[in-house]
């Protein structure tokens, strides 16, 4: 029997903050997985990582804002009342609406119903990155044609969507995922909580594909007399931490020649800079803004700690997993973290890094402890890269979501 093709849906496409969807995507479609990518954005960044051109899928771009394109909007709506699942999808929109009657909400359903309308016929499933806004314009989607849908979940998805929301995507009753999968043994603890079978909720790492890395150098240990080359990787915004690492490199001893530093975008880069100068520490720090994998790894290699002081922002949202601590590991550059969320899960403190308090003090006198001893790092890091080649490859979670996209597709073909 022939199986159908896979929509995926996913927010922008590509993004550079996202390699661990475009990694999973790449792999799905070598392990032999037909499918387009269904894009709510398009895409803003500047630069792409070499990962992105590997993949063969055709992209569809779905409008951004329904008055980008009225008219396709109009017919796409329209058409919408001839689809097999008009009145159910309706009903679905119409309780959500009367929950959160807002812009996004709207637009999350003229972007469905114009995916709805423009689906290839030969389309069995779709398959949405983040339980968000994705999801809902996939759940919608879905009905409307009258097909399965899944997701995959992450961290901001998670924490930052009201609860009736999840519930009512990981219930049968309300048309709710055929399966879900999230990439922690934290979030998937949540979201088995609320679903209505445990089950429907699997726990997939993304792993990490080390054929997209170089192998790591030889293990050296620094020369105390050196620059301490300190390095992060993450988004200007408030959950990564960084307004608490500048101020914790205020606080370093006057007597430590160091450097950081910082690769990534984000909307507090302004703030984060004018921080940096009233610190006094500017002048200590490079912003590199947003760059592709090949300059990621030579700034990895190039530095002697990798600090990610990521928490739990006000309005709850939190990192998952961030595969950039599993790209550090990779080079066996030595990681100072916090034990937020999943983070635990793969760095036990004092084994394979240092997961320390946030607060900038604790910060601080943890920098001061690798930078002191110079063979501290390297040890832990030698441990990370042992239980990132042993635990945490891509190919077992790819495995698992090729079994379960390929038989939610092989069900609705039948």
């Amino acid at each position: 029997m022939t199986i159908g093709k896979l929509a995926v849906v996913v927010k922008g496409w590509p993004r550079l903050s996202e390699t661990f969807i475009a990694q999973e995507l790449v792999a799905l479609e070598q392990a032999g997985l037909q499918f387009d990518i269904w894009s709510l954005r398009h895409p803003t960044d500047t630069k792409t990582h070499p990962l992105h051109d590997r993949l063969q899928a055709q992209v569809r771009y779905l409008p951004e804002y329904l008055r980008d394109d009225p008219r396709r909007v109009a017919q796409a709506m329209g058409g919408a009342v001839d689809l097999p699942g008009f009145d159910a999808a309706a009903a679905a929109f119409t309780a959500d609406l009367e929950r959160d009657d807002t812009a996004n909400r709207r637009r999350r359903w003229g972007q469905a119903c114009v995916m709805a309308h423009e689906l290839p016929s030969d389309v069995a499933g779709i398959y949405a990155h983040f339980l968000h806004t994705p999801s809902s314009v996939a759940r919608y989607a879905a009905i409307l044609r009258g097909l399965p849908w899944s997701f995959s979940a992450h961290a901001k998805d998670i924490w930052t969507s009201p609860e009736w929301e999840l519930r009512e995507k990981l219930a049968e009753v309300s048309y709710g995922a055929a399966f879900g999968a999230t990439c922690t043994a934290f979030g998937a603890k949540h979201l088995q909580d609320l679903a209505d079978d445990p089950s429907r909720v699997d726990l997939v790492y993304h792993g990490l594909d080390l054929g997209r890395f170089p192998a790591p150098q030889d293990l050296k240990v620094r020369a105390k007399s050196g620059p301490f080359k300190m390095m992060s990787v993450g988004r200007l915004v408030e959950k990564k931490g960084f307004d608490n690492l500048i101020d914790a490199l205020a606080l370093l001893p006057k007597t430590l020649d160091w450097h950081w530093t910082h690769i990534g975008g984000g909307t507090l880069d302004g703030d984060m800079r004018a921080r940096a100068e009233a610190a006094g520490v500017a002048d200590r720090i490079t912003w590199r803004g947003a760059c592709d994998q090949p300059e990621v790894i030579a700034a990895m290699r190039a530095s002697d700690l990798f600090v990610l002081p990521s928490r739990v922002a006000e309005d709850g949202d939190r990192d998952g997993l961030p595969n950039v601590l599993m790209e550090a590991a990779s080079q066996k550059l030595p990681i100072l973290s916090t034990p937020v969320s999943a983070i635990p899960e793969f760095i036990t403190t004092g084994t394979h890094g240092v997961l320390s308090d946030d607060a900038p003090a604790a910060l601080a006198a943890e920098m001061v402890k690798f930078s002191d001893n110079p063979g501290l790092g390297p040890a832990m890091a030698e441990n990370a890269y042992t239980r990132l080649t042993s635990e945490f490859t891509m190919a077992p979670g790819i495995a698992h979501l090729h079994g379960r996209l390929s038989a939610m597709l092989s069900a609705a073909s039948r």
